[in-house]
């Protein structure tokens, strides 16, 4: 399980918590399952008209993504590329195919197979960049599915609303508030669903998504750029040292807090 998403949940859960247990005097008030129908159906209907139904279901088999910790293997991919390269470097083709054969990224696999081919370096280039460009595209249309969902949910919290302000309207002359009111506190729960079905269900997800795919593209060009110093015969030794900065993790990438400087003197100051 990812352990933001469980701290998420976590404190989500707390929240709700509070609101139902210490805001209101009894938490069945905060409960209102046609005003809830409304948000969630008029959502998902106004998506699968937005969207091609094949895209719809796809993004749904997405969510299970956000509960789950995913790893990109990028060391398992530096480390191929680096024995991959040692062994291109001494001129061993077969070796580099049977090590193929066990390589489990299929865009590492796609690079090497066609630096085996003898293809030009500039069409190995461009057809790894438009597979890049393609994942990136898709990915990105996937979030913004839920984005966009996240833009549904008020508005149909409002229409909700409306719906409830009708209702109270046609009791509004008998005066007796203990009919007003109730139908008063119904109608504006709905926006309080679609509200926080946007800002704490679908927004997130697209969020969560997007750092999803920013990470795997990372991977792919660490990999297009192991792939470009094959193709360039470097040395499998500079190979690895390119290839683990795309993984180093500095806290600074400009300076280093801590390290003495040259000398002993203090920083340097301004005239």
């Amino acid at each position: 399980m990812n352990p933001s998403t469980l701290i998420g949940i976590f404190a989500s859960c707390v929240l709700l918590a509070s609101v139902l247990l210490f805001t209101a005097e009894s938490p069945q008030s905060f409960i209102n399952l046609p005003g809830l129908a409304i948000v969630l159906a008029g959502t998902m209907a106004a998506t699968f008209i937005s969207y091609p139904l094949k895209e719809v279901v796809r993004v749904v088999r997405l969510v299970g993504l956000v509960f789950r910790r995913e790893n990109t293997y990028t060391r398992d991919d530096i480390k191929e590329l680096v024995d991959m390269s040692r062994l291109w470097f001494k001129g061993d083709v077969r070796a580099v195919e049977e090590a193929l054969e066990h390589t489990r990224n299929p865009f590492l696999r796609t690079g090497i197979q066609l630096v085996i081919a003898n293809t030009r370096e500039q069409e190995i280039f461009d057809l790894l960049r438009w597979r890049i460009a393609r994942l990136k595209a898709r990915e990105q249309a996937e979030a913004q599915i839920f984005r966009t969902m996240a833009t549904y949910a008020p508005a149909f919290g409002m229409i909700g609303t409306l719906v409830g302000l009708v209702n109270m309207l046609e009791v509004m002359e008998t005066g007796d508030l203990h009919v007003i009111g109730p139908r008063m506190a119904v109608a504006l729960l709905t926006t309080f669903y679609g509200i926080l079905l946007a800002n704490l269900v679908f927004k997130p997800i697209a969020v969560k998504l997007e750092r999803r795919t920013e990470e795997r593209l990372i991977a792919m060009n660490m990999v297009l750029e192991g792939i470009s110093l094959i193709t360039k015969r470097r040395l499998p030794s500079f190979i690895e040292e390119t290839l683990n900065s795309f993984v180093a993790n500095y806290h600074d990438e400009i300076r280093e807090p801590g390290r003495p400087r040259p000398g002993g003197g203090e920083a340097g100051q301004h005239a």
